[in-house]
């Protein structure tokens, strides 16, 4: 259980918001094939979204800075925000460009694809940023995806760090960063495939994965987390490296759980929990969260993982350096 004793510090998540319209199929369809469908629902979603709902539903305290399109889909995003108990003070609005979408397809094995139209998210620039300085100052831990402009990115990144905050990175979707990002992070956490193309490292095991983990070091992040999917998370910190394996579950939907594993990961982190237990937290969350369909709606509170008695296993791993 979280130790609510500790004093929340205030998390800013920077990114995306889009509206997720999703269609439940047999199969993901190949080149070409039309998949008659079943269920279509649509849900408020994008990677900083539900980040930050994440964030809020586990009881931290959270600003999100994002932009939406005067759209229908930008008023109610706007909307949900408050009603999730999250601070709106610098969600931003462009007259100019519709809100993002995504549009996705869910298979009977809870895999996943996604496309996503931007929209008002690739607008997100670095002179919004500057207009949210006072929130940049008012928080201690900076949170990040990449389904905003990577100029925005960066600008964030370094800003923060000249301010002495911590970025969390999550480099989905996967993109080429720029070299000098790196030294800015305090950790990042990039899936299997993430961690494969930012490094030009295959991960096909432990070894290969501290491999991956030791580039990012290398480049200079100071942590580095990177999730397996099924056989759990990899975290290289200080020279240590462990694995926590992934909790067996039956999974509806694995649409937001990067994204949620990350807001929860940030906020055992503001709690004052070290690296390993908030990993631990975190894969806990991820695992509730991908047996519900939807992204924001299968994000949990915080009362039903503290309810949830899963016990996390840590298996360290040595690292031999030549």
């Amino acid at each position: 259980m979280m130790n609510r004793s500790v004093e929340t510090k205030r998390i800013l998540v920077v990114g995306s918001s889009n509206t997720d319209m999703v269609i439940k199929t047999e199969h993901l369809p190949a080149p070409g094939e039309t998949v008659l469908g079943g269920t279509f629902f649509m849900n408020p979603g994008g990677k900083g979204a539900n980040q930050a709902v994440a964030v809020a539903r586990l009881g931290g305290n959270v600003r999100f800075v994002c932009k939406l399109g005067d759209d229908i889909f930008g008023r109610q995003a706007k909307q949900l925000f408050a009603a999730e108990g999250i601070d709106t003070s610098y969600v931003f609005t462009d007259s100019d460009v519709p809100s993002g979408v995504a549009l996705i397809t869910v298979d009977d094995q809870a895999e996943n694809c996604i496309a996503v139209a931007s929209g008002a998210n690739a607008n997100l620039s670095p002179a919004d940023l500057q207009i949210a300085e006072t929130a940049i100052d008012q928080s201690e831990w900076i949170l990040m995806q990449l389904e905003i402009p990577i100029e925005t990115v960066f600008y964030m990144a370094e800003t923060a760090w000249r301010k002495g905050k911590k970025i969390v990175l999550n480099p989905a979707p996967a993109q080429t960063l720029p070299f000098d990002l790196y030294p800015y992070l305090y950790l990042i956490t990039p899936n299997k495939t993430e961690a494969e193309m930012l490094t030009g490292i295959q991960i096909v095991d432990e070894a290969s994965a501290i491999a991956a983990a030791l580039v990012f070091a290398n480049w200079g992040v100071q942590h580095v987390i990177i999730t397996l999917g099924s056989k759990g998370a990899l975290i290289y910190s200080e020279g240590k490296a462990a694995l926590i394996p992934a909790i067996p579950v039956k999974a509806m939907d694995t649409t937001a759980a990067g994204d949620i594993f990350n807001g929860a990961l940030v906020v055992a982190l503001s709690d004052g929990m070290d690296l390993w237990k908030a990993t631990g937290f975190a894969s806990k969350v991820a695992a509730l969260s991908v047996m519900r369909v939807g992204a924001q709606s299968s994000a949990p509170y915080r009362n039903e993982v503290e309810l949830w008695e899963v016990e996390t296993v840590f298996h360290f791993i040595e690292i031999i350096k030549d």
